[in-house]
Order: C-alpha cells, then sequence, then structure tokens
C-alpha cells in the first residue's frame, strides 16, 4: 500500500469515527466537540491538496513506506 492511500485511509476513519462521536443520534455519542475533529481533518486535506505538503506522508515516507503515483 502507498503511503498516498493510507493517508486517505486514515483520513476517511478519522472522519466517520468523529462524526460517530460528535452526531448527537448516534450510539456512540459523546460531545459535539469531536466535530471539531472533523473540521481539523477537512482543513488538513484540504491544505494538503493545494500545498501538496502532508505531515502524515512524510512520516510515512520516514518508516519506509512507498510513496503514491
Amino acid at each position: 500500500m502507498t503511503s498516498w492511500r493510507i493517508v486517505r485511509l486514515f483520513a476517511g476513519l478519522f472522519i466517520l469515527a468523529s462524526l460517530a462521536l460528535g452526531v448527537p443520534g448516534s450510539p456512540v455519542y459523546l460531545s459535539t466537540w469531536w466535530l471539531a475533529f472533523t473540521a481539523f481533518v477537512g482543513a488538513n486535506l484540504l491544505q494538503s491538496a493545494l500545498t501538496c505538503w502532508c505531515p502524515l506522508e512524510i512520516i510515512l515516507r520516514k518508516l519506509g513506506v512507498p510513496a503514491g503515483c
């Protein structure tokens, strides 16, 4: 698996988990403050698309994960 796929996998998992924890109708609801984490992940994806710089991808490359296409 390449680094760009892992980054998108992590982003998707974090968004779904924070929505599950932040939406009042969810069975695992804790607080609506979890929606701020959803916004943070979305903002990070946006800046990554505009600047081609992602901290997680840098960490993954240093760990030896091959780069994306």
